[in-house]
C-alpha cells in the first residue's frame, strides 16, 4: 500500500454513519412515503436533537432536503447514494454468505462496515463475480469445488499458511477482532 492510500478513506462522500442516515430516509420515504427526524431518530435509536445535528452536514452537501413542513427527502444524488450503498450491501451480504461461506450475522455485520467505502468500479466487479458465481456452468462447477479446498481448517503454522502468513489470524482472532474489540 503506498503511503497516501490510506489517506483517501478520509476522502469519502460520506461517513459510515451519514450512510445509515441516508439510507434509513430512503426506507422511510419508500415504507410511509414521507421522513421526519423524529421517525429517524426513532429507526436508529438515537435522540431528535443528535439526529438534527447529524442531518445537518448531510442537508448542506444537499444530499437531505427540508421542506417548509419539516419533511425529508433525498436529492436525486442523495438518493443515488442511498441506493448504490444498499446494493453494494445486498453484493457484500452475498458475497460474504454464498461465495466465502461466511455465517449470515456475521456477514451483515462486515457488509455493514464496508457498504460505503466501495468504489463504483469494485461494486460492478463485485456484482459481475456474484453473476458468475452463480451460474451453473461446468467451469464454475469445477471453481467452486477446487475453491472448496481452500476452506480448510487453520492449523496454527504460519509457516505453510498462505493466508497467515507472518501471524495466525485465527489464534489472535478469538480475543480481539480488527477493531480492536473483545
Amino acid at each position: 500500500m503506498s503511503n497516501e492510500v490510506w489517506k483517501e478513506f478520509e476522502d469519502n462522500m460520506i461517513s459510515h454513519s451519514a450512510a445509515h442516515y441516508l439510507m434509513t430516509i430512503h426506507e422511510l420515504l419508500e415504507s410511509n412515503g414521507y421522513a421526519r427526524v423524529t421517525d429517524i431518530a426513532k429507526r436508529l435509536n438515537i435522540t431528535r436533537g443528535s439526529c438534527s445535528i447529524s442531518l445537518k452536514p448531510l442537508k448542506k452537501k444537499a444530499l437531505v432536503l427540508e421542506d417548509e413542513n419539516k419533511f425529508l427527502k433525498l436529492s436525486p444524488e442523495g438518493m443515488r447514494i442511498a441506493e448504490m450503498i444498499e446494493r453494494n450491501d445486498e453484493l457484500l451480504e452475498k458475497w460474504f454468505k454464498s461465495v466465502l461461506g461466511i455465517d449470515p450475522e456475521q456477514a451483515e455485520v462486515d457488509a455493514c462496515k464496508i457498504e460505503h467505502l466501495l468504489s463504483i468500479e469494485s461494486s460492478i466487479a463485485l456484482g459481475n463475480f456474484i453473476d458468475c458465481w452463480e451460474k451453473d456452468s461446468k467451469n464454475v462447477k469445477a471453481f467452486k469445488k477446487e475453491f472448496e479446498k481452500f476452506k480448510e481448517d487453520c492449523e496454527h503454522c504460519v509457516e505453510d499458511c498462505s493466508v497467515c502468513q507472518n501471524v495466525c489470524i485465527v489464534e489472535h482472532g478469538q480475543s480481539v477482532d480488527i477493531a480492536g474489540k473483545k
